[in-house]
């Protein structure tokens, strides 16, 4: 472990690249093995860390997900209502929501709650956090008639009565966009990209946006503002309607 020299750690990099790995997880990894030899430095385990000039992939922060616009989400919302409740109410939840699916196959009754006159719902997020989110009357109505008489037991049971798996979630996305005319490739994480983009577009404080989305870094809930091309909302208009006062 001691004995790794710089060579052999940007080779294990190129083996991620060659397993097909996103260069933010590259980026991660690589990021992990340097803290520890920094550690291993600072604490007298070794005199140079091997990884203080390793390459890292440079990342993109511009997202290429498949993007819909508002009237494509409220024409799967409409198609997921006309169907089963259950199927409702996962779109409802990753579109309204903007959750990860793991969260929303994750979700039990038994953390459905009401707070401060809230629907509310206690998930599991990314990296272990439960947190409580709201539920909008829609979602909530349509959690309720997923849940029917139930008590406890995940909100969403796959054909064994068990938990829905993340891979039929993903098969009931993509049959509730066909439903709704969406030619698209729509998958679970489409209905949480047009979550965050559609807040922004409602002018959403990007930081709100960032907790929503249970984002880490804010760099992350920018990629989704860059790409969403709107130029509503550019800075010149602002800026010329403020100079204008001065410009007459």
């Amino acid at each position: 472990m001691f004995g790794a020299r710089r060579a052999d750690i940007e080779s294990f990099g190129r083996q991620l690249e060659t397993l097909g790995r996103a260069r933010a997880t590259i980026a991660r990894r690589l990021c992990t093995i340097t803290c520890f030899y920094r550690y291993a430095e600072q604490e007298g385990l070794i005199a140079t860390s091997p990884a203080v000039h390793v390459r890292r992939p440079r990342l993109d922060y511009e997202s290429h997900a498949t993007g819909l616009d508002r009237n494509e989400v409220g024409a799967m919302l409409v198609a997921a209502g006309l169907g089963d409740p259950s199927d409702h109410a996962l779109i409802s939840l990753l579109a309204l929501n903007g959750l990860r699916v793991s969260e929303a196959t994750g979700a039990d009754i038994e953390r459905l709650g009401l707070e401060r006159g809230h629907r509310t719902l206690r998930i599991l997020r990314k990296g272990g956090k439960i947190v409580t989110i709201p539920l909008a009357p829609r979602t909530a109505r349509a959690v309720d008639l997923a849940v029917g008489e139930r008590s406890q037991e995940p909100i969403f049971c796959g054909n064994d009565d068990g938990r829905l798996e993340r891979h039929a979630a993903s098969r009931i996305v993509h049959r509730v966009a066909r439903r709704a005319g969406i030619t698209k490739r729509v998958g679970p994480h489409t209905l949480r990209h047009a979550f965050i983009t559609a807040a922004l577009d409602a002018g959403v404080p990007l930081r709100d946006v960032q907790e929503a989305a249970s984002h880490a870094d804010p760099r992350t809930t920018m990629r989704y503002d860059r790409a969403r091309v709107s130029l509503d909302r550019h800075a010149t208009y602002i800026v010329a309607t403020f100079i204008a006062g001065a410009a007459r």
